[in-house]
C-alpha cells in the first residue's frame, strides 16, 4: 500500500496561523486548512512546499525558509492514509508581501486564525499539524 506525501506549511505570525477554506474541490470543501499539497513526481519536499505556497497564497519562500516541525500520518474517515511533512515560516511582511487568495476555485477565502483557537471546521491533519508543532512532537497521529 502506498501513502501520498502531503506537504503543509505553518505560515506564523506572532500568535496566529494562515488557513484557507477550501470550496468547490470534492475534496474537505467547506473545511479550513493550511496551505497544502501533494508532492509531485521527482520533486523534494522543500520544493514541494515552496510551490504549494506560492500557488495557493503567492507567497515565495525562499530556499533556506521553510524548517520542518512535525510528520502527521493521517487516517481519513475512508480509511485511507497520508503522510503530512509540516513546514513552518515565520511570517515577515516585508519580504513575503501580503499573502492573497491565489486559487479562488479550489479556496473561498483565506484567514489569520489564533493557533490556539482554530475554528472548529479546521481538517483534521491541519489541527494536528499545528497542535504538534505547537507541542514540540516530532510525529503524530491522527485519525487512528
Amino acid at each position: 500500500m502506498s501513502h501520498p506525501v502531503d506537504v503543509l506549511l505553518i505560515l506564523a505570525d506572532g500568535d496566529q496561523v494562515l488557513l484557507g477554506l477550501r470550496s468547490g474541490t470534492g475534496f474537505a470543501d467547506g473545511q479550513w486548512n493550511l496551505p497544502s499539497g501533494k508532492l509531485e513526481p521527482g520533486e523534494d519536499v522543500v520544493s514541494a512546499v515552496r510551490r504549494e505556497t506560492l500557488e495557493e497564497i503567492g507567497v515565495r519562500l525562499g530556499p533556506s525558509e521553510p524548517r520542518l516541525v512535525t510528520t502527521i500520518h493521517h487516517r481519513t474517515p475512508s480509511g485511507h492514509t497520508r503522510i503530512g511533512l509540516t513546514f513552518a515560516v515565520p511570517f515577515a511582511p516585508a519580504r513575503h508581501g501580503t499573502p492573497f487568495n491565489a486559487e479562488p476555485h479550489k479556496c473561498a477565502e483565506i484567514a489569520w486564525f489564533p493557533w490556539d483557537d482554530l475554528p472548529p471546521t479546521t481538517y483534521p491533519s491541519s489541527a494536528a499539524s499545528v497542535a504538534a508543532w505547537r507541542s514540540g512532537e516530532p510525529l503524530r497521529l491522527s485519525g487512528f
